[in-house]
């Protein structure tokens, strides 16, 4: 099972919102919202709700696929995120996440007895390429018992 197929079978979110996870590795994850006319706003765009709840689903995405191996030791949960709204966004809208500190690092700090934090940056785009909002997730690796 991927990471987006892990995700949308236990995320009800992901599976609600019809999120497609294109890409998660390590490095970078890229999650879409198709255009749906049950998540506009008052505008036609999509909701900031769901803008949020993709770019969200994108930092988890990569918080799997870079510390899957560490979960028999250690449960991930956000921390804090913010958000800001750039530009309208219309149409199909993309997330793409990018981890903000070395794997090696985080998992050093786990070793060593510490629940690390780390931050996940998020850029949500258009079809056209226009960045309409812009995330950052901090993220914990909460140790087991």
């Amino acid at each position: 099972m991927t990471v987006g197929e892990m995700l949308v079978a236990t995320v009800p979110m992901a599976r609600t919102l019809n999120l497609a996870f294109l890409e998660t590795t390590p490095e970078r994850a890229v999650v879409r919202l198709p255009d749906q006319a049950d998540y506009h706003n008052h505008v036609g765009g999509p909701h900031a709700g769901a803008m949020f709840t993709l770019a969200e689903s994108a930092s988890g995405a990569i918080v799997i696929a870079a510390f899957g191996d560490q979960m028999s030791r250690a449960v991930p949960l956000a921390v804090k995120a913010e958000i800001g709204y750039k530009k309208l966004a219309v149409g199909e809208v993309t997330a793409t996440a990018t981890l903000g500190r070395p794997i090696a690092d985080v998992v050093a700090e786990l070793d060593a007895g510490q629940r690390p934090e780390f931050p996940v940056a998020i850029e949500i785009t258009r079809a056209d390429g226009a960045v309409t909002g812009e995330m950052t997730v901090v993220w914990t690796l909460r140790p087991n018992g």
